[in-house]
């Protein structure tokens, strides 16, 4: 690929934050030099966007597809943890994404899972303890510790976790967090360790208090949490605070946009541009060390071109000089992958699903629109033939997880707010541990759905009595090796039924995946059971 060339227009240097007419001469995928001049072209050349945190397992895609889809949008770049794939295939699951990662002209910068599993209250594949992270965070292929979910180890000074954030340290890298609705003296102490970033606020307030310890935000609009609105007004007040994320995207969504989306809808708004692009580049490379080029002499020539400031679009993305995309197609070509993996369940019965009534209210997940967050409530729950079944009438359906890792019975509990009026769905995509979980309106649904699932070794499905659609993820269970563009259109596809069926939420799938995750309030079921995440303990699913 030629990676040498001269390029003219109106240069945004956001490191002088300045505009200005000039070229930009590029030697051997460097910026060699860059000439203020006048020149025809009203062409704007702009450092390309980088996503500050994401889970690139979470858009169905190995890095190398995921790079074809996001490099159209005028990302050169992602802070990615790689969690996910850690807590099925442990240290050679992050060994994998970095080398496939490598494999595309495309900047990835991988950190060391830092709590896998996130808790002790469920079943993972591995576990990655302090030794482990001490080896990773020393290696150059790491560039951050990534998201301290653990936020009560931190608080009680836990020796493992200190070790951790030690390491990173020590290797002079930054310690990312995760403490949704922490505050006080607890998110002192947490802020006081070291650690210097959340993605995880979903208020202004929580965000200005964090802001005020030192901490950088970075606001997350992703496929299930989306707290765009919520936090945009801290642009005006916190610009060099900021940084923009996805956190998790699937597929579909990733074709549609990225990190380009943030940044027009912050002008939109009337933000300040300069702030906003920084935002959306400039912040992340100064704060995590990136090795990506901000159209500076000497610099990586990754950057792109779009006709409009004001609605910025990306026409043209380089990233090493190398044109990766134009005029939304990629260049990147599609990389064979094998298909690492470990699927040890079973299938389920119905006895499985069997849940006796005891006469009792049931405690009932209310998951929210959006949010990762859940409510919790109480209530009767709807009998048949002394089994606790779905109530589809007050939408209050059965929940399953399900061990994928070792034979064992099902977890269940109820949630609301899915709205599914005939069928199920299943995902293998379950945080963080990745075991299957579904929802659905009759035990029969449930059962058909997640023995699919166990068929196919991992994947996500929405299935009726007279339709099916189901994506297989081979990969730990959660990426697919197949073209990006075809996994988004048949999980648009999946998206689609658990519309027809009734599902109201905007992300049905990345909302039940989160239905498992034990970090983040309220109540969640994990494969070994309903956990109040509030206490850091299981629960009854009935109420005493």
């Amino acid at each position: 690929m030629n990676n040498s060339f001269t390029i003219g227009g109106q240069i945004v240097d956001l490191v002088n934050s300045r505009i200005f007419s000039g070229v930009v001469v590029v030697e051997d995928g460097k910026i060699a030099k860059i000439e203020q001049q006048p020149v025809g072209n009203t062409q704007y050349i702009m450092p390309g966007f980088v996503d500050a945190h994401v889970h690139i397992e979470s858009s169905m895609l190995v890095p190398s597809e995921f790079a074809r889809l996001a490099s159209c949008h005028g990302t050169v770049a992602t802070v990615s943890d790689p969690h996910e794939i850690a807590n099925v295939l442990g240290k050679e699951g992050v060994k994998y994404m970095i080398d496939n990662g490598k494999k595309v002209p495309f900047k990835f910068f991988f950190g060391a899972p830092s709590c896998v599993p996130s808790t002790a209250f469920e079943t993972a594949g591995f576990t990655l303890d302090a030794d482990d992270i001490e080896k990773m965070m020393a290696s150059t292929d790491i560039h951050y510790l990534s998201e301290m979910m653990n936020y009560p180890g931190v608080i009680a000074d836990d020796p493992e976790i200190m070790r951790k954030m030690a390491a990173a340290k020590r290797n002079g890298k930054p310690v990312d967090g995760h403490a949704p609705e922490l505050t006080g003296t607890d998110l002192q102490k947490y802020v006081g360790a070291g650690i210097s970033t959340d993605h995880e606020c979903f208020t202004l307030a929580e965000a200005l208090e964090k802001i005020s310890l030192g901490m950088k935000i970075l606001i997350r609009e992703g496929s299930a949490a989306k707290n765009f609105e919520a936090l945009i007004p801290l642009m005006a007040t916190h610009p060099d605070r900021l940084m923009f994320c996805s956190d998790d995207k699937h597929p579909n969504e990733l074709v549609k946009g990225h990190i380009d989306d943030l940044v027009r809808r912050s002008i939109a708004k009337g933000y300040d541009m300069m702030d906003v692009l920084k935002a959306a580049s400039l912040n992340a490379v100064r704060h995590y060390k990136l090795a990506v080029g901000m159209l500076q002499q000497g610099d990586d020539a990754d950057f792109i071109v779009v006709d409009d400031l004001h609605n910025p679009v990306a026409r043209q993305t380089y990233i090493k000089g190398v044109l990766v995309a134009e005029n939304g197609v990629s260049n990147i070509k599609y990389v064979e992958t094998a298909t690492p993996n470990i699927f040890k369940a079973q299938y389920i019965t119905y006895d499985d699903l069997f849940i006796p009534d005891e006469g009792k209210p049931v405690k009932v997940i209310e998951c929210i629109d959006g949010q990762l967050i859940t409510k919790s409530f109480t209530a009767m729950p709807k009998v048949e033939n002394g089994n606790l079944v779905s109530d589809v009438d007050r939408d209050i359906l059965k929940m399953v997880v399900v061990n994928r890792y070792h034979p064992t019975k099902p977890a269940i509990a109820f949630i609301k707010n899915f709205g599914l009026k005939r069928g199920a769905l299943a995902s293998s995509v379950a945080h963080d541990s990745h075991n299957i979980v579904a929802v659905g309106v009759t035990d029969r649904d449930i059962l058909h759905a997640v023995n699919l699932l166990i068929e196919h070794t991992g994947g996500v499905t929405a299935l009726c009595s007279t339709e099916m659609v189901a994506v297989p993820l081979p990969v730990a269970g959660l990426m697919s090796n197949e073209d990006g563009y075809e996994v988004a259109q048949a999980y648009q596809n999946a998206d689609a039924l658990a519309k027809r069926l009734g599902s109201t939420l905007y992300a049905p799938f990345m909302t039940l995946a989160f239905m498992a995750l034990l970090v983040i309030p309220e109540l969640k079921l994990s494969d070994q059971g309903l956990f109040d995440v509030n206490k850091f303990g299981f629960t009854s699913i009935y109420e005493s």
